[in-house]
């Protein structure tokens, strides 16, 4: 059943939707559904409905809540006592008893021209016995659209969907050997100091030798986002991005149109709204001009070669209008190729049937970056968190 369900979009529906009604979930609880359909497939609605009880219920107040967002979800019932077939039960506040949602058909504008996913509920239990009965996901499509969705089309409270997905990426930076060592029996060094001393317990005899390995640890990654004119439709969604980024691993993250804006403190803390919100005041030069080799070379001055951009990850998301000479992008992108590990640009133009990178300050970057990828999607931004947990250089990857 694995393969028919798109498994981290059914578990985030399910629990966001358990925590809109009162019920105190966590993304780790979603994260642990998930793996739990990943590992044990349920083959009933049953099996289904006590393996979400299971991860997501703690304690018996919550139950009559939880069947009602179950069923609503997975059986298009507004009240559990409809599955049950009981009449006598009185309906859940906040719903009415034998109202049924509203199915999602398909080919529907909006529906993505596909039916939701379902779910084969055979006969296994006292609630599965219908044979060929059926469970629509609609919470798991809905998800799946938003996810296929370019960002200029979303409007404010699909934007504000997508932060909980955006949150979910897996953002693996590569890692790189630190200075310090640890003590590891398979290290490949002598701890000479920690050997002596263990040697003062055998009569100075080294009888057991004590290695050392190198520590490594996960690169940093720094994001230069172009909040100009021309990258408008998409800047919001990016800014949810940097912010899931310095949220999650150790990030820089800068915004420019016409001047270079640090905004990796605005972006920090656990209120997003809040945390947007000053980042785009901090920003005087929203949707401004494009100056992109001025705001790289101030970058490459003021916090590449001090150290921020050595050894670490640069994503640039921009789509390369530059309005001053393509020169300088050239010139300024070859001196952070010197000091990164890897640079990633992200043009959600690239998406574009037929696009070709002729835009002047696209075609003098590319020489000196590592990949480029479109992003202009949640399933496209998978791809960018992809390109940055590569460990190797694969120039001219376009």
């Amino acid at each position: 059943m694995s393969e028919l369900l798109d498994l981290p979009s059914v578990a985030s529906a399910l629990g966001r939707a358990l925590h809109d009604a009162g019920i105190p979930t966590t993304p780790d609880r979603s994260v642990r559904f998930a793996r739990a359909l990943r590992v044990a497939p349920p083959a009933t609605r049953r099996a289904l409905y006590l393996t979400a009880r299971t991860v997501f219920i703690s304690g018996h107040e919550q139950l009559p809540e939880f069947e009602r967002v179950f069923a609503a979800i997975f059986d298009g019932l507004a009240d559990p006592a409809d599955s049950r077939g009981d009449l006598n039960t009185p309906p859940l506040q906040g719903a009415e008893a034998g109202r049924k949602l509203p199915p999602v058909p398909s080919g529907e504008p909006g529906s993505g021209g596909t039916a939701p996913s379902r779910l084969d509920a055979r006969s296994g239990g006292e609630e599965d016995s219908e044979p060929g009965r059926v469970v629509p996901l609609a919470a798991a499509s809905a998800a799946e659209r938003l996810a296929e969705r370019d960002f200029a089309e979303l409007d404010a409270a699909e934007l504000r969907e997508l932060r909980v997905l955006m949150r979910q990426l897996a953002l693996a930076p590569p890692l790189r050997p630190a200075r310090r060592r640890r003590r590891d029996p398979q290290g490949r060094r002598l701890d000479v100091r920690a050997t002596l001393r263990a040697s003062a317990r055998t009569g100075g005899d080294p009888s057991r030798r004590i290695m050392r390995r190198r520590v490594e640890r996960p690169r940093r990654v720094v994001l230069l986002c172009d909040i100009s004119g021309s990258m408008e439709p998409y800047a919001r969604a990016f800014l949810q991005f940097l912010h899931a980024c310095v949220g999650g691993v150790e990030a820089e993250a800068f915004v420019f149109a016409t001047r270079l804006t640090r905004l990796t403190r605005a972006l920090r803390g656990r209120q997003p709204d809040l945390a947007i919100e000053r980042a785009a005041a901090a920003a005087q030069d929203w949707s401004g001009g494009t100056r992109i080799g001025e705001s790289l070379r101030r970058f490459n001055d003021e916090h590449g070669r001090r150290g921020m951009a050595r050894g670490a990850v640069v994503v640039i998301l921009s789509d390369g209008w530059e309005r001053d000479d393509p020169k300088l992008v050239a010139r300024e992108v070859e001196r952070l190729r010197r000091l990164a590990h890897r640079i990633v640009w992200v043009n959600p133009r690239k998406a574009g049937r037929g696009y070709e990178p002729l835009a002047a300050g696209m075609a003098a970057a590319l020489p000196s970056c590592d990949e480029f990828v479109s992003g202009h999607n949640l399933r496209a931004l998978g791809v960018v968190t992809k390109a940055i947990a590569e460990g190797r250089r694969h120039h001219r990857r376009y």
